[in-house]
């Protein structure tokens, strides 16, 4: 298994996909990275010479932000977000869809699991015994 950025990419799948395990890399990216590299980009990894997989992995370090270089930048991104106070900031300070999605139903994924709230049972004309 080449292992590129630290990460291990599968053998046995074409490289224009194996190199998307990488975080930051996705399909277009992967394309011109086997472009500059002059790799033809359904070739299989287990086909690659050692040369080839240098040549990737050079091209990738120098010229890409990937793994965990990536992530840091993001997180400071977010961080620097939460301490201006941007609207974005407090959205993410607060747990919830940052991109305007509604929340009145729907973003179960960004606010987790259902909090059940008091005095929500018997609704509409419905009379206590």
């Amino acid at each position: 298994m080449p292992r590129i950025s630290g990460v291990d990419i599968p053998v046995n799948k074409q490289a224009w996909v194996s190199l998307q395990y990488i975080y930051g890399i996705g399909r277009s990216q992967s394309l011109k990275i086997l472009n500059q590299a002059d790799i033809t980009p359904d070739v299989k990894v287990k086909d690659l010479t050692e040369e080839e997989v240098n040549k990737l992995r050079e091209i990738i370090d120098k010229q890409y932000h990937v793994e965990g270089e990536l992530r840091k930048e993001i997180n400071f991104n977010i961080k620097r977000l939460i301490e201006i106070g941007s609207y974005r900031g407090i959205r993410h300070r607060h747990g919830l869809p940052v991109r305007g999605q509604r929340t009145r139903t729907n973003a179960r994924t960004k606010r987790g699991v259902r909090k059940t709230v008091a005095g929500r049972g018997q609704r509409r004309g419905m009379s206590k015994k």
